[in-house]
């Protein structure tokens, strides 16, 4: 008896082009740009030549003196500008943007998380984002999963730094709330849940013993979580202190989730890298990440999805949360801009569907940022918060070819970047439309 087996037509597509491209030989391209956008100087270079060998960037230049290697496959990119391809540091691709239930991860093995994951790591890099760093996901490592099988060319997806799981305090803005108190969750659902810098300790060691790129603390309550507050500091400085002293010695950085000016600051004080959304924030806690070159990751689009929410199932509790954080936040940006604090291009996509995360930039800029700054937020600022300088984030000599294309200006108008026409990754075209 012979069976037939359906395979999703995304999901198809997403194996037939991970197949199609890991196996192919190191090759020569030539791109033939209208115009390259020097993320670096700002400049806007126009009748370029990209070469790229393999999957390294091996020449940019003006076409009038840079010749085509023998041999090369060329790409007519005339009509467009070319750029860095995009990074969004704050993603969860391992959840679904849909109608909102607070027991969703009690209903889905890790195995359909895993699957489910597919679309949207394809939906994202198709949107332009070839890197991203994965703050986290309920059932844990399934993140670390599907980075290990983007790089086995297993299936199509972005470059990608995953947290494995949450680390919080019982009860906190990253444990599964609003359960009977009967219930107990399975390890993988819990596995980050720490009180205490000594559980603080166990549970980062054991999370970056199984693969984890980054660890994700969550330093305050949230918005999205039921019945937490996202004013209400949760780990302590000790705690936090505890965490960035385990991930360092593994080479780690730490990403705080953190609303409140207090919890950031002992957040800051303890060493992270990064905090994230910093709705509350005051002028000193700003002024100490400008010190300390900590990067703040404004997720300001989701703002707009959440407050439209209702439609989609978010309690009442919710949009009354957001509708004070995310307000606080937008001032929060422009003063962070005033004074001078480095800021990294999140989304908090998952929050935001997945593949819509271009639709930030313009947000960005509404609010006081400048298109290049933007822009710069999404590549050399971003790559230096993943400790990803040294390959991504700019179109230079020795640097992974990444690249992505648009048709339009983007110094000009943002909005542009919500239309990628072209993506290659690693060297390989995964998406052209300028053919």
């Amino acid at each position: 008896m012979i069976r037939r087996l359906f395979c999703p037509p995304v999901l198809a597509a997403v194996l037939l082009t991970a197949t199609a491209t890991a196996g192919e030989p190191s090759r020569t391209v030539a791109l033939r740009c209208g115009r390259v956008l020097d993320v670096r100087s700002g400049a806007l270079l126009r009748d370029q030549v990209v070469v790229v060998s393999g999957d390294r960037i091996v020449v940019v230049g003006p076409a009038a003196s840079t010749p085509v290697p023998a041999g090369a496959d060329v790409i007519d990119l005339s009509g467009a500008t070319v750029l860095p391809g995009l990074i969004d540091t704050h993603t969860h691709l391992v959840d679904d943007f849909d109608s909102y239930d607070a027991t969703a991860p009690l209903q889905k093995s890790g195995a359909r998380m895993a699957f489910d994951s597919l679309r949207h790591a394809q939906a994202t890099l198709l949107a332009g984002f070839t890197s991203v760093r994965d703050l986290g996901t309920y059932r844990a490592f399934v993140d670390v999963a599907l980075r290990d099988a983007i790089e086995r060319g297993v299936v199509l997806g972005p470059r990608l730094q995953p947290a494995g799981a949450y680390v919080t305090v019982s009860g906190g803005a990253g444990a599964l709330t609003g359960l009977a108190p009967d219930l107990e969750l399975p390890l993988e659902l819990r596995f980050g849940v720490a009180d205490g810098p000594d559980q603080v300790r166990q549970r980062v060691r054991e999370i970056i013993r199984r693969g984890a790129g980054v660890i994700k603390v969550l330093a305050t309550g949230a918005v999205l979580t039921p019945h937490s507050q996202p004013a209400a500091q949760e780990f302590t400085y000790e705690e936090l202190r505890a965490a960035v002293e385990e991930a360092g010695k593994a080479g780690l950085k730490v990403a705080a989730h953190a609303h409140s000016a207090a919890g950031a600051k002992d957040a800051i004080r303890a060493g992270v890298a990064s905090i994230e959304h910093g709705s509350f924030l005051d002028d000193e806690a700003l002024r100490m990440m400008k010190e300390r070159g900590v990067f703040l990751v404004p997720d300001l689009y989701n703002h707009e999805v959440i407050l439209a929410g209702r439609a989609r199932g978010y309690p009442e509790e919710f949009i009354e949360k957001e509708r004070a954080a995310g307000e606080s936040q937008r001032r929060v940006f422009r003063r962070a801009l005033e004074l001078g604090v480095r800021i990294a291009y999140g989304t908090d996509a998952a929050v935001i569907p997945h593949g819509d995360n271009a639709r930030q930039f313009a947000v960005y800029v509404a609010h006081g940022m400048s298109p290049l700054a933007a822009l710069r937020s999404a590549t050399l600022e971003a790559a230096e918060l993943l400790g990803w300088a040294d390959r991504v984030g700019s179109l230079e000599p020795g640097k992974l070819a990444d690249l992505i294309a648009v048709d339009g200006n983007p110094l000009e108008d943002v909005h542009v970047l919500e239309r990628v026409g072209f993506v290659m990754k690693d060297g390989r075209v995964v998406k052209n439309e300028f053919r």
